[in-house]
């Protein structure tokens, strides 16, 4: 028999209730939550090796990961019969339509940054964004921030920073900096701060489901760069598209129903310290694949990272 007080689940992964919710089932949301993004950072981390084989320029990666993304999340939609909750109006629609131009914002800086600093700079500047997640959290949903997922967040920057190997640096001559490198930390900040817009959007439009954020995203993405290929040609038939269709469907259609899912069920310092997963994902996936060893530095990194991560979960 059901009580006058139960429990739903929305499709945005949002616990609704009539009255307060039970503290085990709060507590196994997050879990669930903190499961989402591990895994939706994960499958991120790999997205290196789809772009290095795919070896095009950043406007048409993602005007391809936005068109593969789109097919990808429609046919599962019509699969699971959820295409309804395409149709957005009002708030919920101005929030798809926000997001999905960040992200456009986000991809097309980060990808043109890193030829002009290196994978590791761009990946280490790009990554400040869970402060900007944290301030915006403070700022705009008035959550109060605990001083240990503060230092949590600064405890996993700096083993980001020791894991990329950027200290080890020594191919600036004479320990001067180009203007055109100055030029990409300037978008991996732009870009940094995008990506935080987008998580707060996630966190905030609980009305707008996972899916359908996803799904508008890529439909933006694909109106803001369609325009490209009448410029610059498609990618030539063969190998290519295959990795630009599983930069589109695996990372962008699958990673980020799953991402904006657990975004829904946590707190934004366990989403900012979360968002870690993804880089070290991303460099220990470079060692496998192209074998980039890890110096003793980026090891002592990695460990840092992992440990900080391991914590932030038993956080309340």
């Amino acid at each position: 028999m059901k009580s006058s007080t139960s429990t739903s689940t929305s499709t945005s992964g949002v616990i609704s209730t009539g009255q307060a919710t039970d503290p085990q089932r709060a507590a196994g949301h997050e879990r669930g939550g903190t499961v989402l993004m591990v895994l939706g950072g994960v499958m991120l981390g790999t997205i290196g090796i789809f772009i290095e084989e795919a070896a095009q320029d950043p406007f048409t990666t993602v005007l391809f990961r936005c068109v593969f993304g789109c097919l990808a999340l429609s046919l599962w939609g019509i699969a699971q019969g959820r295409l309804a909750e395409l149709r957005l109006s009002g708030r919920a629609l101005r929030c798809a339509v926000a997001a999905g131009l960040l992200m456009v914002v986000n991809w097309g800086l980060f990808f043109a940054a890193i030829p002009r600093t290196s994978i590791a700079v761009s990946t280490v500047i790009f990554h400040v964004q869970p402060f900007w997640v944290i301030a915006m959290g403070a700022w705009l949903l008035r959550e109060r921030i605990s001083a240990q997922r503060a230092i949590a967040t600064v405890v996993a920057l700096v083993g980001l920073v020791l894991a990329t190997g950027v200290l080890n640096r020594s191919d600036q001559p004479d320990g001067g900096v180009s203007a055109d490198y100055w030029s990409g930390v300037a978008m991996c900040l732009v870009g940094s701060f995008a990506y935080a817009g987008v998580t707060m959007i996630a966190r905030m439009a609980t009305q707008v489901s996972s899916f359908a954020l996803a799904w508008w995203q890529c439909l933006i993405g694909m109106l803001a760069t369609g325009w490209w290929p009448m410029l610059h040609g498609l990618p030539r038939w063969g190998a290519t598209w295959g990795w630009l269709a599983g930069i589109g469907v695996i990372h962008t259609g699958l990673a980020y129903v799953v991402l904006y899912a657990g975004m829904s069920r946590l707190r934004t310092g366990n989403i900012a310290v979360l968002q870690f997963v993804y880089p070290l994902t991303a460099i220990l996936v470079d060692r496998v694949a192209y074998g980039h060893a890890l110096g003793s530095t980026q090891i002592v990194g990695v460990c840092v990272m992992a440990a900080t991560l391991w914590c932030v979960r038993r956080m309340r």
